[in-house]
């Protein structure tokens, strides 16, 4: 069979191709490879600046010119001449050392400058700066990208319904009501801190050879300033250095990049299921889309399947992460190959992650608020003014103030007459008797509009 998303096997490149094609330059073998060849032409270019590298002349513009057109002109042409490689080689990052002197080769400048590509490299010096690259990337073009955007649809949801009396359901039963706005920017500021410290977290890169001392740079080149070389290099990929490792780059940043993310995608499976249930309550209508079938055999169908898709997609993310995060920063002594085909499924869990951003937006956009259903629960729930009014009776020193309004409430259909009634026997002053009597559900709902305003405010940078 033909490769395609009919025959794929990996839901993300079948029937979630579409949602996660952009990714493929960044996570697939191409594009580890493509970063491969980057890091490789920069070090390359790092070395030829450096004065302290003795016995050649450094690079004219003109040479300049050819590396980066290698990196900027680099193709699925490239990458298949460097697999082509590799089945001699029977190694992917030696693979690509012997393309780059290939592709220079003909170059009178750039071919003595041959035996310094991959000089005094391990493969890991290429492959964790190469991964570093992957994940900073992913990070800001794609996964926070769908996350602002998710983000600013819940703003406008909650800004719309800021106002909007709920009830509350605490343990799934009646409660002190709220606003429909505020319990979606609840999300919103959760979403928003965990953004933030995604955003935080360093990605660190390492450039210090075979066990991590730089043994055969000090004999091939001993009076160079190798740490600082290394460092001045790292950070000129956009990295973090990280100066002291084995020959793995020790990866404890990617427990922190994947556990971070993995905290975002466990508020998004809150709000999922809060949605989902708000659905079920009939609190939200789904937008009809013509053609569209909600079930094979009942017409009538609407159902909540984005919100159930991106659940599940998180689910998976999250399995993916947390393995990644466990494993990665484990390696046996100085370096074992049991991470080589681990690395490779982290576009597999940022894949998920995207699908499930995308859908849960989806799923935002059909919302519409059912303001007939809340308001009928409000009005068919009085008894969650008992709040209310024994706090109030307290306030003004009414012994036993609880137990009495539980007497009245607890188990047991009230309404607002029979709470009125209830109001005429303590000894209340009149103004605080006139205000609990004119309460109704809907008027009790706090400063939620209040903080749906704040929360948006902060996103926005208000």
């Amino acid at each position: 069979m033909e490769l395609n998303q009919l025959t794929a096997i990996s839901p993300i490149d079948g029937r979630y191709g579409s949602k996660t094609a952009e990714l493929r330059a960044v996570f697939s073998e191409y594009g580890l490879i493509r970063r491969r060849v980057e890091v490789e032409i920069r070090w390359l270019q790092c070395l030829a600046g450096h004065p302290e590298i003795t016995g050649l002349p450094g690079l004219s513009p003109a040479a300049h010119r050819e590396l980066e057109a290698i990196i900027r002109d680099f193709s699925e042409a490239d990458a298949g001449r460097i697999k082509e490689i590799e089945k001699t080689t029977n190694h992917d990052v030696k693979a690509v050392e012997y393309f780059i002197r290939e592709k220079i080769s003909g170059n009178d400048e750039l071919r003595p400058w041959s035996p310094f590509v991959h000089f005094a490299c391990t493969s890991e010096d290429i492959n964790n700066l190469s991964q570093g690259l992957m994940l900073a990337g992913a990070r800001e073009a794609h996964l926070c990208a769908v996350l602002n955007n998710l983000i600013d649809a819940l703003c406008a949801l909650a800004a719309r319904w800021a106002a909007l009396p709920m009830l509350s359901r605490t343990h799934g039963q009646p409660a002190s009501p709220t606003t429909l706005g505020k319990e979606l920017a609840v999300f919103i500021h959760r979403l928003q801190c965990q953004l933030a410290r995604f955003r935080q977290v360093e990605i660190l890169g390492k450039m210090n050879g075979a066990v991590g001392n730089f043994n055969a740079h000090r004999v091939a080149c001993p009076e160079a300033d190798w740490m600082e070389i290394s460092r001045n290099f790292v950070e000129s990929l956009g990295l973090k250095h990280n100066p002291h490792t084995t020959q793995v780059e020790s990866r404890d940043y990617m427990a922190e990049y994947f556990h971070a993310l993995a905290r975002i995608n466990t508020v998004l499976v809150d709000l999922c299921r809060d949605v989902w249930g708000y659905i079920a309550l009939d609190y939200f209508h789904l937008k009809t889309v013509d053609g569209e079938v909600g079930s094979s055999t009942m017409p009538h169908k609407v159902n909540p399947i984005d919100f159930e898709n991106a659940e599940g997609n998180l689910g998976v993310a999250n399995a993916l992460l947390g393995f990644l995060a466990e494993k990665l920063p484990v390696s046996r002594w100085q370096r074992d190959l049991t991470d080589s085909t681990v690395t490779r499924n982290m576009g597999a869990a940022v894949a998920h992650c995207v699908i499930a951003y995308r859908s849960c937006l989806k799923g935002l956009e059909k919302l519409e608020a059912n303001t007939a259903r809340i308001g009928a629960d409000l009005e068919d729930n009085p008894e969650v003014l008992a709040e209310a009014v024994q706090t109030v009776l307290r306030r003004h020193g009414i012994e036993d103030s609880y137990e009495k309004i539980k007497q009245l409430t607890r188990g047991q259909k009230v309404t607002l007459a029979s709470l009125r009634d209830f109001l005429a026997g303590p000894d209340l002053p009149q103004a605080a008797r006139a205000a609990l009597s004119d309460l109704e559900p809907g008027d009790y709902t706090g400063n939620a509009a209040e903080q749906a305003a704040q929360i948006i405010a902060a996103w926005k940078g208000d």
